[in-house]
């Protein structure tokens, strides 16, 4: 049982709030007699042990981890942060987050406006592989880069395997007899989005040497994906498949071809990447690679935390493998309704 109870179960017990618990069983002073009694005896009855890192790090100054990431909107980031907040709120620390919506500039500025104030960094950002910019910003806090690409190999990055993934999406799309398939990309400069596009290419071209890949530009956002969606149905040509590098152009890209009167899968495959709560909602239910978006956030705190402690963390660093589901919009026509479909 102890590996499963959490500081929440503590602080449900003995009726105190999570932080009231993280402050009795770290021997502050702020906390009655009567109350640190009553804690440590639910801790033990539980047989709770904090986190060592955790531990550790509730120890030291701010008790506040910084979180910087390039927007908070989103099912992406919202997912992402619910995971980090589950483990910061499990350990009794506070988070600090800041976006900066694609700008270097801001994003240099949120982290150094976080010296001093936070003990640790979870950063997402397409400049953190830059040497300048990690000596420059970062500083001496213990940091984990999500999605990241260091060129620094001593920072910690933890992330996905998007190119991986997107091979997997291609060789599906390929397999139901697609050929002519078109990639609508994410923004430049975005690691995530680098990756997905090569995975796209390799896989493509992988199948046919002669194969002409075909990119379409997007952001990440709805907006982008439809405008990708108008621009591939005035092709002259229009493709079999798309393949979005996130749901949320894929999604875009369904209402272009719902607006059009296009049939998604019948006259045109589409598939996504992420699978975001609201891709089996759709109508047809989003074909995606799945990604625990929540559990990528969790995992890359929990390494911040064994980080902060002074744990060697190389093994845990192993990327995220997505799941490939496969739902109505990239079925043929015989496999529809087949057991088996989320």
């Amino acid at each position: 049982m102890a590996s499963s109870v959490t500081i929440r179960d503590v602080a449900r017990l003995a009726k105190v709030s999570v932080a009231t618990v993280s402050r009795a069983l770290n021997g502050h002073d702020n906390v009655t007699e009567g109350v640190r009694r009553r804690v440590l005896a639910v801790a033990h009855e539980l047989r709770y042990s904090p986190h060592h890192a955790a531990r550790s790090l509730s120890s030291r100054r701010t008790h506040t981890i910084g979180v910087v990431l390039p927007d908070l909107h989103g099912e992406f980031f919202s997912e992402l942060m619910r995971g980090i907040d589950l483990v910061a709120r499990e350990c009794g620390l506070h988070l600090l987050v800041s976006s900066y919506h694609g700008h270097p500039e801001e994003q240099a500025s949120a982290l150094r406006a976080m010296r001093g104030r936070v003990d640790g960094l979870l950063v997402m950002s397409p400049h953190a592989g830059d040497l300048d910019f990690l000596s420059e910003n970062l500083a001496a806090l213990p940091a984990v880069l999500i999605n990241s690409q260091p060129t620094d190999t001593d920072q910690i990055a933890f992330g996905i395997d998007n190119y991986g993934g997107a091979r997997a999406m291609v060789e599906h799309l390929l397999a139901a007899g697609h050929r002519r398939i078109a990639f609508v990309a994410g923004p430049p400069n975005n690691f995530d989005a680098y990756e997905r596009l090569r995975g796209y290419r390799d896989a493509l071209l992988a199948a046919d040497a002669s194969a002409e890949p075909w990119v379409v530009p997007g952001d990440f956002g709805e907006a982008s994906g439809h405008a990708a969606g108008q621009a591939l149905l005035a092709a002259a040509q229009r493709p079999q498949a798309v393949f979005a590098a996130n749901d949320m152009m894929a999604l875009g890209c369904l209402f272009a071809f719902s607006q059009a009167g296009v049939r998604v899968p019948d006259e045109i495959a589409l598939a996504g990447f992420d699978d975001i709560p609201l891709a089996r909602y759709v109508m047809p239910s989003l074909t995606t690679m799945r990604v625990n978006i929540a559990e990528l956030g969790a995992h890359a705190m929990r390494v911040l935390l064994d980080v902060y402690a002074g744990q060697d963390v190389r093994a845990r660093l192993v990327p995220l493998v997505p799941e490939l589901i496969v739902r109505e919009s990239s079925e043929p026509k015989a496999a529809r309704g087949a057991s088996g479909r989320e």
